[in-house]
């Protein structure tokens, strides 16, 4: 039976399509391997020779490798011989000397080779292999007893026996996603306005969110300790709310329902009760916010004006109904304004974050009016937000999704880096990239280099760059310099 690959035909050197013998090389060239074969000498004649192929295996190739393996089963022999930089040896090995067990990927369930970390999908198992494939592990090309063992190899294969098994096609089994990856717990979000961080919220949610199960039948797509900055919190137009599901005349309600001490009616609590008479009586001057703002009357530069809305006593130790999800606020003068962090103890992100934004918006006016500030940035902290993908729940994230990816898709607006700028030139009389960051016009530092990459490494140990965008943008740049440079030094030459 003839070798025909069904994957990866470009990458790999056939000897002898009529032999028994795969060659993998795992991150070793298949030329060194092929070299240190040659030295044995192990047969490499295209006639005569029981090597197949040779081919590489980095990492993820290893379902393309089983399906070629099972459309040529003449090969009787898989025999590993390289460096492995990665976890290429222990995958092979793995799956066919222990097998498969399921855990999950994304979300989904797949199947891992026991003992290794390498999902892979469960269309291919070990057993269908293991009547008429032997797998042999040579161990490196450079090792000091490597070319007894392959000499041994070859001297000790028994004759080449005929094919009795039919080819096998089985397609590859794509991973049914219902997340991408990320660290759960790292995302931050800074935007100008409470909408447009809102929408960013549910498309980090959406992509990126967890599907955890609460019980009873609950299901939420969650991401944990979320930090959102809003840079201009003020109120948007009634026309944009509309637009986005959200109404300006019930978020003004709100505003003024989070400042009134009164707790409302059938309620185990209220935002507003807990921060001017829950903890104490406002006639008797313990309202929490009218002490934030003699506080900071009193110094402006104060760390102290922080106010808790959980009650341990009552929310924690004592079994009752009904628990704040605003648990803290902070208040701190920076950069001539007042900033205000909140964090929440879990959010709602479709219905009750912009409610929550706007409430707090009108928190932060309250005291900036008693100390006569302007608002500045609102955080928000989120230890545990999601989406409630039943219903139509999901179905409105996705639609949002949409809309928020055609803005990008339709905004021509640049949005700078908050780290700053940088200018890229070429000395080519030194014969080095120079890279000049600069902030608000002012020149900060100078890299020197002269390649793309000792740049780049350089950028990322200072953090000099934030925005995803910006660091692509730099990357197109850095490579035109390098090519520029190098035409250069051409010319010289």
């Amino acid at each position: 039976m003839e070798f025909i690959p069904l994957y990866y035909k470009e990458k790999l050197d056939v000897i002898n399509r009529w032999g028994d013998v795969g060659v993998v090389s795992l991150w070793s060239p298949w030329k060194v391997v092929k070299k240190r074969f040659a030295e044995v000498p192990v047969d490499l004649n295209p006639e005569t020779s029981r090597i197949a192929v040779f081919g590489t295996l980095y990492g993820d190739g290893l379902p393309e490798l089983l399906r070629n393996l099972l459309y040529n089963p003449q090969l009787r022999y898989l025999v590993l011989c390289g460096v492995d930089l990665g976890r290429s040896r222990d995958s092979v090995l793995g799956f066919f000397h222990k097998g498969l067990e399921w855990t999950t990927c994304l979300g989904a369930p797949v199947q891992q080779i026991i003992g290794t970390l390498q999902k892979i999908d469960g269309a291919i198992q070990p057993e269908m292999f293991h009547d008429h494939l032997t797998v042999v592990d040579l161990g490196t090309p450079g090792a000091s007893d490597a070319l007894e063992k392959m000499g041994q190899f070859f001297a000790h294969l028994p004759p080449q026996e005929s094919v009795d098994r039919e080819r096998q096609t089985i397609p590859l089994s794509p991973l049914v996603l219902t997340r991408y990856p990320s660290e759960p717990r790292s995302h931050t979000i800074l935007a100008h306005t409470p909408m447009e961080a809102w929408k960013e919220l549910i498309f980090r949610l959406t992509r990126f969110g967890h599907r955890v199960h609460l019980g009873r039948g609950k299901e939420r797509i969650e991401l944990q300790t979320v930090k959102i900055i809003i840079q201009n919190p003020l109120e948007e137009t009634a026309d944009l709310l509309k637009e986005h599901g959200f109404s300006l005349e019930k978020f003004l309600a709100y505003q003024e329902t989070i400042l009134s001490p009164d707790l409302p009616a059938d309620q185990e609590y209220g935002y507003g009760n807990r921060l001017r008479r829950y903890f104490g009586d406002a006639s008797s001057n313990r309202d929490t916010l009218d002490h934030a703002i003699a506080m900071l009357r009193d110094n402006a530069e104060s760390r102290h004006v922080y106010i808790a809305l959980w009650d341990t006593r009552r929310d924690f130790l004592t079994i009752n109904k009904g628990h704040p999800c605003l648990v803290s606020l902070f208040f701190r003068k920076f950069e001539g304004n007042l900033t205000l962090t909140a964090v929440f103890r879990t959010h709602n992100a479709l219905r009750a974050w912009p409610e929550n934004v706007y409430g707090l918006m009108a928190i932060q006016r309250y005291v900036c009016q008693g100390i006569e500030h302007d608002p500045g940035a609102i955080t928000v902290f989120s230890h545990s937000i999601s989406i409630d993908p039943q219903g139509d729940g999901l179905e409105r994230a996705k639609a949002i999704c949409q809309f928020r990816n055609q803005e990008w898709e339709d905004d021509e607006r640049f949005n700078p880096d908050p780290h700053g700028e940088f200018l890229i030139s070429v000395d080519e009389v030194a014969g080095v990239i120079l890279v000049d960051h600069r902030f608000e016009g002012q020149h900060l530092h100078r890299y020197t280099g002269d390649t793309a990459q000792a740049l780049e490494r350089m950028l990322v140990a200072d953090l000099a760059v934030s925005d995803v965008a910006h660091a692509l943008y730099l990357g197109r740049e850095l490579a035109r310099a390098e090519a520029r440079l190098k035409k250069s030094n051409r010319i010289k030459a």
